[in-house]
């Protein structure tokens, strides 16, 4: 196959839609018109509850690592095809074709791909979002912080992983990851932000 072939197929993995599908089987509802509308983990376990967000939060994570696992290897004369297999399903994630394009904010698929590439920097980042969540009960603000932290830990901890390529698809992921909080970022500055916890208006009873 070619390096085309395999960067769409990894586009299809990461764009598996893991909530909608949840939301439709089991409550028999459309994420992207309930809760914060966002097809991700949070919105699932707003909506319909822990039980559910923890599986479709494993998933998403593994839709990013797979590809970088499985995927990568594909091509190993290509300098850093499992990273670039991990982006391609990260925009899968957040631009799905089977939901029209919509999707999550990459957060989990991003971070399966760094656990594939990187792990003790998740470990850092993950460290990060949860201390900013205990503090402050905002999900958004410590995925945005984690998604910082991140590219700094994997250019600390990883000297083979120090090279313009890689820093630079480390700082397009961070820079994508916060544009699609963007609206998220807004709200924190208008102190209107939900915090995590607190159930979508309407949802459904947790389960």
């Amino acid at each position: 196959m070619s390096i085309a072939l395999w960067l769409v197929l990894s586009y299809l993995v990461g764009s598996f839609p893991t909530s909608y599908l949840a939301g439709r089987l089991f409550r028999g509802i459309d994420l992207r018109e309930h809760g914060s509308r966002n097809l991700g983990a949070t919105n699932v376990y707003r909506t319909m509850g822990w039980r559910f967000a923890v599986p479709v939060g494993l998933v998403d994570v593994a839709k990013g690592a797979l590809p970088v696992l499985l995927l990568g290897p594909q091509q190993p004369e290509v300098v850093g095809f499992g990273t670039f297999c991990g982006v391609a399903a990260i925009v899968g994630h957040t631009l799905s074709p089977f939901v029209g394009f919509k999707g999550g904010k990459g957060v989990a698929t991003a971070a399966g791909m760094f656990l594939a590439l990187a792990p003790a920097a998740v470990g850092i980042a993950v460290a990060a979002w949860g201390l900013l969540l205990w503090l402050t009960g905002y999900v958004s603000l410590g995925s945005i912080v984690a998604a910082v932290v991140l590219p700094v830990a994997d250019y600390l901890l990883y000297p083979a992983r120090r090279t313009v390529l890689g820093l630079g698809l480390d700082l397009l992921i961070a820079g994508f990851i916060i544009w699609k909080h963007r609206a998220n970022v807004q709200r924190l500055l208008a102190g209107t932000e939900n915090r995590f916890g607190r159930r979508a208006a309407g949802s459904a009873p947790r389960a």
